[in-house]
């Protein structure tokens, strides 16, 4: 059962997080429409060798923070303003155009795999994105990273990445050319209000932790 939550969680997350318009997509779109589905397979092959290492290095990091009480009470406040920066970070992407980012076209020239494995590696938002919410699922008890849990986690991120990367890319080629909000309301709507509701419930959790129990 834990190992099905773990790779139900890291999927759900990873999924989400794929799906702005961020470059590692737009180039994506680059490789599909220049070098067929085949090369946007190993390109994001490349994407999630390197994603799968930084997410390792951060479970690791995770599992030493969560035994430091007083870091939890810290990070369970910043839980709150994490999910909101993550809502804004959806809703200011959304009016992204392709293009607008037709100069990254460059990329396309070397080989796709080694493009989604460099490109990744500068991908260095991923690091507190995913240390951030490696310790929000571990405080919920959403997931468990001990043992051989944390390798059905990672791969539950791994699967979430490429589905995710895909399906983004996909829509994005099938849109190119025009002002692109992900069906006009996912990303800039719903997807925002959804990291709002989970920063307003964290906000509760932590009230009712901290500030309701020291009133009884």
């Amino acid at each position: 059962m834990k190992a099905l939550k773990n790779i139900f969680f890291g999927f759900l997350v990873s999924f989400i997080g794929s799906l702005p318009l961020g470059y590692l997509n737009i180039i994506g779109v680059e490789v599909f429409t220049t070098l067929g589905i085949n090369a946007l397979v190993y390109y994001l092959f490349g994407v999630i060798l390197v994603e799968a290492f930084v997410i390792y290095l951060t479970v690791i990091f995770a599992n030493q923070l969560v035994e430091n009480q007083k870091l939890m009470k810290l990070i369970n406040f910043f839980a709150v303003f994490f999910f909101l920066l993550l809502a804004y970070l959806f809703y200011a992407n959304s009016n992204l155009t392709l293009e607008e980012n037709n100069y990254l076209a460059n990329y396309v020239h070397y080989s796709p795999f080694l493009i989604g494995m460099v490109l990744c590696g500068f991908n260095f938002l991923q690091i507190p994105f995913w240390v951030g919410w490696n310790l929000y699922l571990l405080n919920a008890n959403s997931i468990s990273l001990v043992n051989k849990l944390k390798y059905y986690y990672i791969s539950g991120i791994v699967i979430g990445t490429f589905f995710g990367m895909l399906s983004a890319i996909l829509l994005l080629d099938s849109f190119s050319k025009i002002t692109f909000s992900f069906s006009k309301y996912i990303v800039p709507i719903v997807i925002p209000l959804f990291f709002i509701a989970l920063a307003v419930f964290q906000a509760y959790k932590v009230y009712k932790k901290y500030f309701r129990a020291k009133r009884n």
